[in-house]
């Protein structure tokens, strides 16, 4: 196998940032020298670690806990902050008139203080209170995100329910399917929106399943939507009480049902209590250097981790959230970018690849960007050296984690040197392992998590979490959880190469389709591609066969496409790898959370044979 291409570094950190950063600062406070010895401490007094951390977020209780971990815990089955009672959400509220949001909206930006949300959040939590909405009760989330929706997230926990996290491009039935599992009894929606040209309804994929009675907002201008009997609303039902008053919850009041990206079957449940918040909140802050005078952006919607994410990153530590309400593929969104100050951009690399096909940022000045932030998918290294180039050379924070975990347990520092597409370290508290043979860790291969880690789930509502994340494990001197990433450790940091069940073994040797994907993605004329492995009886390849189904707008001659990914491949990878076929479409079939559908790639594969 030819050796790959050495990563390109991207940024390399001057003494002014070092110093500034919240890591230092860490590192000062605590006395330690060294980022390896930072994280070395992290995981190994994670009882310290975390109350340093819940310390420096700022984190209220209402009762303080007795302690952050107990002695003799459980690895699997850990008791985070005993005794304590809080309401997370009300850790991220406050009276003052700095900004908490920045909207992009027709008539402009429009700033929303930290007053005027706090005081929406509480009339969202009394109009539920109203309603007979009682603690624990599950309501839905079906709508884009924007100021009202951080509003109504917050007062639902606010009120000690437990938000249902929808995105709204999901369809009825799948719609259905996330409110049947979480036994939800309200759920907050809009008519619809307008993006460019089009009018995507919202209200009635609700009403189309059936679903419970609703609390409608409207983006109408020509009339209001007829509601079913039952549903409210926006207007009759928000409350004109200015009670900020709210309950105290133990850290284990569960605030959040959140889905994962499941391609068959059910999706999985994932349930939040309120030390995930806490664990995304610890990322933003250490990983993302979030600081009070930061404008955070990530063009996400609260169905994706990544929206709530963004909510308690940014409000925790202090900044601004921006949010965008258009599709971030037009020159709007880069626009609205410099317009609102943003310096902390995150992406995911498949709109980084869209921007630099299209040219839409092409002459924006976004040197206001001082961090980026790349998460989703594996990200192409020529892709992120434009991308950081584009806004003067900032840091891409590789950022690798999931639901289940309440944020990243691989990630990149602005106090070390960055590297295109790598991962300089673990999260601090997240201790990873790759098992070899003999007991000894190998360079590469499946990566799993070893226990405590603040923010790791406990609860799944329609599968047993320890049989998800903790049983057939390889054997290990500790306790282990299964997360399903296949990673590379390298001379620079740590590479991921894509899911481990997407592991290919191609004559014999075995590679991950990442790895495939990030040499051919250069390829003229290809948009996007997937690489995928299919039974030799689908295409008369050998013991395996190498299909590439690539995404282009324009028309394109197979066998010429096939030969000069052949030849890259055979250059940048291994001669012995032979694709089969390569299959044309106008998209790749994605996840809300952007990861790409393999199994329905290789059924697409089979049918078409």
């Amino acid at each position: 196998m030819t050796k790959p291409e050495q990563p390109k570094l991207l940024y390399a950190p001057d003494a002014e940032r070092v110093s500034q950063s919240n890591l230092t600062a860490l590192m000062v406070t605590m006395g330690i020298d060294s980022l390896e010895e930072l994280y070395s401490w992290s995981v190994d007094h994670p009882e310290e670690y975390w109350a340093e951390a819940i310390r420096r977020l700022g984190i209220s209780f209402t009762t303080p806990p007795t302690c952050t971990l107990p002695s003799g815990y459980d690895p699997l089955d850990p008791d985070w902050l005993p005794e304590a009672t809080l309401n997370i959400a009300d850790c991220c509220l406050s009276s003052s008139e700095q900004a908490a949001i920045v909207e992009h909206t027709d008539s402009g930006l429009r700033w929303v203080a930290h007053h005027e949300l706090k005081r929406e959040a509480h009339q969202v939590a009394a109009g539920l209170r109203q309603r007979g909405m009682l603690p624990g009760t599950s309501v839905g989330v079906f709508l884009p995100m924007d100021a009202r929706s951080v509003a109504i997230y917050l007062g639902i926990i606010l009120a000690g329910c437990t938000v249902v996290s929808i995105a709204d491009s999901f369809s009825a039935e799948a719609l259905a399917t996330r409110l049947r599992i979480a036994d939800t009894r309200l759920v907050f929606t809009v008519d619809g929106v307008q993006r460019g040209n089009r009018w995507h309804a919202i209200y009635e994929r609700l009403t189309a399943c059936d679903g419970p009675s609703a609390v409608v907002s409207y983006n109408r201008s020509d009339g209001q939507t007829e509601l079913r009997t039952g549903d409210v609303a926006w207007s009759d039902f928000i409350a004109t009480s200015d009670d900020c008053s709210c309950e105290s919850y133990p850290a284990d009041h569960p605030t959040n049902v959140l889905f994962s990206s499941g391609t068959t079957g059910d999706p999985k449940a994932i349930v939040w209590d309120q030390t995930p918040p806490i664990k995304a909140a610890a990322d933003g802050h250490f990983h993302h250097d979030i600081q009070p005078e930061d404008v955070v952006a990530w063009h996400t919607s609260l169905g994706w981790m990544m929206g709530p994410w963004l909510i308690y990153a940014t409000l925790l530590n202090g900044g601004t959230i921006a949010l965008y309400d258009g599709a971030p593929t037009e020159r709007g969104f880069p626009e609205f970018v410099r317009e609102a100050g943003v310096t902390v951009l995150g992406v995911v690399p498949a709109l980084v690849r869209r921007w630099r096909e299209t040219g839409v940022a092409e002459g924006v000045d976004l040197s206001n960007v001082k961090t980026l932030s790349s998460t989703g998918e594996c990200s192409a290294p020529d892709d992120m050296v434009w991308l950081s180039e584009l806004v003067g050379g900032a840091p891409v924070i590789e950022y690798c984690g999931g639901t289940e975990i309440g944020g990243g347990y691989l990630t990149s520092t602005v106090i070390q040197n960055n590297y295109a597409s790598i991962f300089s370290t673990p999260a601090l508290g997240s201790r990873i392992v790759v098992p070899g043979d003999n007991g000894k860790e190998a360079e590469v291969g499946e990566v799993y998590l070893i226990p405590p880690a603040m923010g790791l789930s406990r609860k799944l509502l329609n599968q047993e979490n320890d049989e998800v994340y903790h049983s057939d494990l390889p054997p290990w001197p500790t306790s282990l959880r299964r997360h399903g990433d296949l990673l590379q450790k390298t001379a620079q940091g740590l590479r991921v190469l894509g899911r481990a069940d997407d592991t290919m073994n191609l004559g014999g040797i075995k590679v991950g389709s990442a790895e495939i994907e990030r040499v051919l993605l250069d390829t003229p004329g290809v948009r996007e591609l997937a690489a995928i492995e299919v039974p030799t009886e689908v295409t008369g390849g050998g013991p395996s066969s190498l299909v590439i189904c690539v995404a282009t707008e324009e028309s394109a001659e197979v066998s010429e496409l096939k030969r000069d990914m052949q030849q890259r491949l055979s250059k940048r990878l291994n001669p012995l790898f032979r694709i089969a076929s390569v299959q044309l479409m106008s998209a790749l079939p994605r996840t809300s959370s952007n990861k790409i559908m393999r199994r329905v790639l290789r059924q697409t594969v089979r049918d078409a044979t």
